[in-house]
């Protein structure tokens, strides 16, 4: 069975950096596009970012561009958001998630949760003013 496990969130000043980690098992890394998603409190779960298998192709939601950066390590199984200038719009429970296949529009748009197989549990980010 499929295992998605997030690390690296934490408490930060706007304007500082954090890193996320998300490593998976049970799964053929490479077959599968990653993806960060968010949520917030009394808000839908969001799209972040999205890197396809091979790295090549990576996908950024407006607010989050120029800040963030996705990449992944597919001799690890591990998928990484470095985050900087971070700011308390920021603040959430940041969720990783596999794609159902090796592009990030396979089977519908980044931005639908739908589109991704498995998720993990999370990893809390809050970001003081």
């Amino acid at each position: 069975q499929a295992q998605v496990q997030e690390s690296g969130g934490g408490l930060v000043q706007a304007g500082g950096s954090l890193r996320l980690s998300c490593t998976t098992s049970g799964l053929t890394f490479d077959d599968h596009a990653m993806a960060w998603f968010r949520q917030a409190p009394g808000k839908e779960r969001e799209g972040v970012s999205c890197i396809s298998w091979s790295g090549v192709s990576t996908y950024y939601t407006d607010s989050v561009k120029g800040r963030f950066t996705i990449s992944r390590d597919n001799a690890k199984d591990t998928v990484y958001l470095q985050m900087n200038s971070l700011k308390p719009e920021d603040t959430a429970l940041y969720y990783c998630a596999t794609g159902k296949g090796p592009a990030c529009t396979f089977g519908g748009s980044w931005l639908d949760p739908g589109v991704f197989g498995h998720w993990g549990q999370g990893t809390q980010v809050t970001v003081s003013s």
